[in-house]
């Protein structure tokens, strides 16, 4: 079963929306699925920090 997802709004710099269109589209991803992953790997990381 794939995990529940949430429908969210956010407000972004023009640059980084482009960058991020850019790197989603050159992995063959949709924008929201990119932005999830890039989270993710962002919050694995910090957590591996906070809890070396």
């Amino acid at each position: 079963m794939r995990p529940l997802k949430k429908s969210v709004s956010i407000t972004l710099d023009q640059p980084v929306l482009e960058k991020i269109q850019k790197l989603a589209e050159q992995q063959d991803r949709s924008l929201s699925s990119y932005i999830n992953l890039v989270l993710r790997a962002h919050l694995e990381e910090l957590e591996h920090k906070t809890n070396p």
